[in-house]
């Protein structure tokens, strides 16, 4: 009652009225398909801008991931890769402010208050790996939007449906991997009106319930230095199980702490906050208690989450494929590569539910001199619901043949090597 009391209280404020009344406008898609294909450098400073064994190690317990590849500097020296790497996905939240040529006007015109006080959900995304990160790397990166769909959603009425390319660049103008991130901008009144699942309820465990999750997870295994050649592999041959959950808060905040900053919109604290505040005013609704708050607090919150539609808090999708790398790994073993992951985010993973990860080998095959093995994974949760579906591609040791990164597409290499070259041209100034 208290919950239903405090999210009747959110929803009749002025406060809230405001903070939903934006509308993904015909202007908004317009000016959004003008922008497909300008790649601009990113300026933004994560959390984390160059690589350490620190950083990698806090990144890997962020996700729930102990393989000693990533946090043992002592165990990582024995193994072909000479010392710790960091794991692939990680990459995607490094970033060191990158220097280019100024944004054409027309540019930032089109930018300006683009999508204002829409909400913005991570759906799925498309990795392609070219090299490893490894400690002293500092990653830049240059982005742009590559497609852009309009549909009726059932969650948020009229939806954006757009494709993010991300070319994240070492400190030598070497790619390391393309991240291309799938966005779902929806507006928040319709989706709180819809309330489609309003009905789902928390998950509640029994002792019974838990030892059957501790099972799982203390019969996963790393397969570590005992190397999976491709020689061996069947399709049709499990990947074995994985647990992640039940989900809680404090999943959440470990994330964060590993080195998530959701940057540009970052949480911050007192003085940052009051600047970000007037930066990016809308991003900035008012709690219950008259409180301005961040809007991505629907990933801690459920007052709020219940007030734009949702039942209760739930996950950052980013973390799911996070844990998606986790599992490939784990049954890859240290002298695999994982080359290409791709991912659909089809549910809400809610406070207090738990994944349940499965997947199997499909096809294995040679292709330019490496030894391939293509998998499908799905994230099942309590509710039988399958909450995320990915394929993968790994490059595997042959017996007697190291597995090897692909070579990246020669006008790639070029492109982020002259965006290199005139970030260190402009530095000088």
């Amino acid at each position: 009652n208290n919950m239903a009391e405090a999210k009747d209280s959110i929803l009749e404020s002025d406060e809230w009225k405001k903070a939903v009344d934006y509308a993904i406008t015909d202007e908004d898609i317009e000016r959004q398909m003008k922008l497909l294909g300008h790649m601009s450098v990113s300026k933004h400073r994560e959390y984390i801008q160059t690589a350490t064994t620190d950083n990698i190690r806090n990144w890997s317990h962020g996700v729930g991931d102990d393989n000693p590849l990533f946090c043992d500097p002592d165990y990582a020296a024995g193994t072909r890769w000479g010392g710790v790497i960091a794991p692939g996905m990680m990459i995607g939240s490094v970033n060191s402010p990158m220097k280019g040529d100024p944004t054409p006007d027309e540019i930032k015109k089109l930018r300006k208050s683009l999508f204002r006080g829409i909400h913005v959900f991570v759906s799925g995304s498309t990795w392609d790996f070219y090299r490893p990160m490894r400690p002293g790397d500092t990653i830049y990166s240059y982005n742009g939007d590559e497609t852009c769909d309009v549909k009726a959603s059932e969650f948020g009425g009229r939806s954006v449906i757009c494709t993010r390319k991300d070319v994240k660049v070492n400190q030598r103008g070497e790619v390391v991997a393309v991240y291309r991130i799938l966005r779902i901008l929806t507006e928040r009144k319709t989706a709180a009106k819809k309330g489609k699942y309003s009905a789902i309820q928390p998950a509640t465990y029994t002792d019974e319930d838990m030892d059957k999750i501790e099972a799982v997870y203390a019969a996963e295994t790393v397969r570590g230095d005992e190397a999976r050649y491709y020689d061996d592999v069947k399709i049709g041959d499990s990947l074995g199980n994985m647990a992640k959950g039940p989900l809680t808060v404090t999943d959440v905040i470990c994330f964060h702490a590993g080195g998530y900053g959701f940057v540009p919109y970052a949480p911050t604290v007192g003085r940052l906050a009051h600047k970000n505040r007037k930066r990016i005013a809308p991003f900035y609704v008012k709690n219950e208690q008259g409180i301005p708050d961040v809007a991505q607090r629907l990933h801690w919150d459920p007052k709020w989450a219940q007030a734009i539609g949702n039942p209760m808090a739930y996950d950052y999708g980013t973390m799911r494929e996070n844990y998606l790398f986790h599992y490939l790994t784990d049954w890859a073993g240290d002298d695999a590569i994982i080359t290409h992951v791709n991912d659909e985010i089809r549910k809400f993973n809610y406070m207090g539910d738990t994944q349940f990860v499965h997947g199997e080998v499909v096809d294995k095959r040679e292709e330019n001199g490496q030894y391939l093995v293509d998998v499908m994974v799905q994230f099942l949760n309590q509710r039988d619901e399958v909450t995320v579906k990915g394929t993968a591609t790994i490059a595997l040791p042959k017996k007697g043949r190291l597995a090897m990164y692909p070579e990246v597409p020669a006008d790639l290499a070029e492109e982020a090597a002259r965006m290199m070259a005139r970030h260190w041209e402009l530095s000088k100034t």
